[in-house]
């Protein structure tokens, strides 16, 4: 009876120890989150601190905190992909917006050549198959999509546009077709078994050349008339923030709009680190001057035929980076709002990821004081 009294006073005595307020038993070392115990040195077997180096009293890490701490490094890289994209979206409108300054030269003077012709021979333009109206009985629509996504709604507001345009014409007992530009607008309506005359991709950055091919198909399919009127239906650009569907006759023109049709350029600029459009009106090219006495080569009527296609081309390629342009401001949109959602939630994250390290070194606590109080 003695031995067994003396064994379970030594037991006590040393459980006590374990939790005196002495130096040895504690450490006020930190340690970063996630940070796994290590074993002794040996420079510390050495002085004796085998007990100091293996003991982490203050945080245990369980599944759930371990679980949070990962998300949290996963929503930072996605944080950062979508602001790098952002800014890719940003440098790309600023090419667009080269390009179509670019082009401008041409267009102003191809306007004040057609208007000056148009003051010349009068009435004699209405003679031009691409200026003549007449009874319509078929409608192309080129429908202008993107050929990416994570642009917001861009897509989808153009293709809502078109279907509803398609609808409304039909309605009318108007048969239509469609030529499609961009390849989210192709998938849609292919799947859904939409008469389709041609198809083309939008790319990132519209040439010349891409807006001459697209030009001739719509020449070539109203000149044979199976096509009365070609309709184009594109987002026009108007802010970073802002970019509206919109529609216009294309085919056949009207000498009326060409020469009285003013222009918009748009630049890109920061302000107080945030990106900024700003809109330039510009004026309607003033008609060229020919005196009367001047003698053409060519019949002006054969010049004007001439100018027009040039026109539809330059009209084409203007609404192709117009759309991209649009297309690459909602993604720069899209992706800041991305980023925004991001480090809301990070810090949401943040305080779940704290709670329950609280919560851990709280448990810890109690179950400290509840042995200390149990030994008393």
């Amino acid at each position: 009876m003695r031995f067994t009294a003396l064994v379970a006073t030594g037991l006590l005595a040393t459980a006590a120890s374990a939790f005196s307020p002495s130096s040895a038993g504690f450490t006020t070392q930190t340690y970063g989150v996630g940070e796994r115990t290590v074993g002794p040195s040996p420079v510390q077997q050495q002085q004796g601190g085998i007990s100091h180096a293996n003991r982490k009293a203050t945080i245990v890490m369980d599944g759930k905190s371990n679980a949070i701490r990962d998300r949290i490094s996963s929503v930072k890289n996605t944080k950062k992909i979508t602001m790098a994209m952002k800014l890719v979206a940003a440098a790309k409108v600023r090419r667009a917006q080269d390009a179509v300054l670019a082009t401008r030269p041409f267009s102003e003077t191809l306007q004040s050549v057609f208007g000056g012709l148009i003051g010349r021979i009068g009435g004699d333009a209405l003679d031009l198959p691409l200026l003549t109206q007449r009874e319509v009985n078929k409608v192309t629509l080129v429908v202008i999509t993107g050929d990416r996504g994570l642009c917001g709604g861009y897509n989808s507001f153009m293709i809502k546009k078109a279907e509803s345009r398609y609808k409304e014409l039909e309605a009318q007992g108007i048969k239509c077709d469609m030529l499609l530009i961009g390849k989210k607008g192709i998938q849609y309506f292919t799947r859904r078994k939409y008469p389709i005359r041609k198809t083309y991709e939008t790319g990132q950055n519209p040439d010349s050349k891409q807006a001459l091919a697209i030009s001739e198909e719509i020449l070539n399919t109203f000149l044979s008339g199976e096509s009365d009127a070609i309709e184009l239906l594109y987002t026009k650009f108007i802010s970073l923030i802002t970019s509206t569907p919109s529609a216009r006759t294309l085919v056949p023109f009207s000498a009326s709009e060409i020469t009285s049709k003013g222009d918009e350029v748009f630049s890109l600029t920061s302000s107080a680190g945030r990106f900024d459009v700003e809109r330039e009106e510009l004026e309607v090219a003033e008609p060229q001057e020919f005196p009367n006495d001047m003698i053409f080569e060519q019949d002006p009527v054969q010049i004007i035929n001439a100018i027009l296609p040039l026109y539809l081309n330059g009209q084409i390629l203007r609404c192709l980076q117009e759309s991209v342009a649009s297309e690459l401001a909602a993604r720069m949109q899209s992706m800041q709002s991305a980023s925004d959602n991001a480090g809301d939630l990070v810090k949401r994250l943040s305080q779940q990821y704290n709670r329950a390290r609280q919560a851990s070194v709280t448990q810890e606590i109690l179950e400290i004081v509840a042995g200390a109080s149990a030994l008393e």
